[in-house]
């Protein structure tokens, strides 16, 4: 199945299945696509999204680079509750946003070094960035 992970209907759907997914993303929120493939991702290392922190910030960005992922988990634990829901009334179990995209068998990610912040991953993502990129007039 692939799938967009942001709207996890579709992996729903591929583990009760028992179908291999692909997750076709840029990124998620709250850092779900790292959580669920076991990524380091230290708050004082790893920028945050929309905080326009470098790779190398001062112990004042490192402390709001925390607490925003602290709020961040928070707030897409409640945003993504609904599905949570739905995953354990379909698949008949308790289940978890990270459990539930954990079994996702391969990530292409639309994403770059060259603009993002390089970081640690795991062998089953690949990065497809150049498929966005126009060609030069």
């Amino acid at each position: 199945v692939l799938t967009d992970p942001v709207v996890p209907c579709g992996q729903i759907l591929a583990l009760h299945l028992s179908l291999p997914s692909v997750f076709f993303l840029r990124g998620l929120p709250c850092s779900f696509d790292l959580q669920a493939t076991q990524c380091p991702d230290p708050p004082s290392y790893v920028p945050r999204t929309f905080t326009d922190n470098s790779d190398r910030m001062s112990f004042i960005q490192r402390v709001e680079n925390l607490l925003l992922k602290s709020a961040e988990s928070f707030l897409c634990n409640f945003a993504y509750s609904p599905f949570e829901l739905l995953a354990s009334e379909v698949l008949h179990r308790a289940v978890t946003m990270e459990e539930l995209l954990s079994h996702g068998s391969i990530w292409l990610k639309r994403m770059d070094f060259v603009f993002e912040y390089p970081m640690p991953v795991m062998p089953n993502m690949v990065f497809i960035g150049g498929i966005n990129c126009g060609r030069k007039k």
